[in-house]
């Protein structure tokens, strides 16, 4: 069975996503033991605003890698099972997928775990390494201290990524209920 181009591009994004999902956990672990204070298993361990680092990592591992890479078994589907093909319009809408899904997860889930780890680390008592903030504060000064906050860059890249699903769903149905191959 020959695998699709589809599915080929769809495995090297998902391998790249994997080779920055390890870099990002290296940078925590070796982090955590040499220069990363406080801690982010501290952090991770007070919860509150630190969840915010929790939730980003795992949804990357989940969306960004893991998703991607299923990705890859509907284009495989399509275009070597069903023998169909993209092209014309089916085609720029699998490359609006391919981008704007990437794009829009590394977007929205980095910020998380960015904002997550500053908001968790200033909560911590100082005598940890963090401020000693309240969630208030946190709030005011970390998670809207960047221009228009992070909430709503996270939410327009999340509507890059949906964008992204809805255009290579589109080109799926397309494909799919197509009477011939293009």
């Amino acid at each position: 069975m020959k695998v699709s181009k589809w599915a080929s591009r769809f495995i090297g994004a998902a391998i790249i996503q994997g080779a920055l999902a390890t870099l990002i956990t290296l940078y925590i672990v070796v982090g955590q033991i040499f220069f990363l204070r406080p801690e982010p298993s501290r952090v991770i361990a007070f919860g509150s605003a630190g969840m915010w680092f929790t939730m980003g990592y795992l949804t990357y591992l989940i969306v960004g890698v893991m998703g991607v890479a299923v990705t890859a078994l509907f284009y495989n589907y399509i275009e070597s099972v069903l023998e169909k093909p993209y092209s014309g319009l089916a085609e720029k809408l699998a490359w609006v997928h391919l981008i704007l899904m990437n794009v829009g997860v590394v977007g929205a889930t980095w910020l998380m775990m960015l904002g997550g780890y500053l908001g968790g680390a200033a909560m911590l008592p100082p005598e940890v390494g963090g401020r000693g903030w309240n969630p208030g504060q946190v709030h005011t000064n970390i998670f809207y201290g960047i221009p228009l906050g992070y909430p709503l860059w996270i939410t327009i890249f999340i509507l890059i990524l949906a964008a992204g699903a809805i255009s290579g769903g589109l080109g799926f149905i397309m494909r799919w209920r197509s009477k011939q191959p293009q």
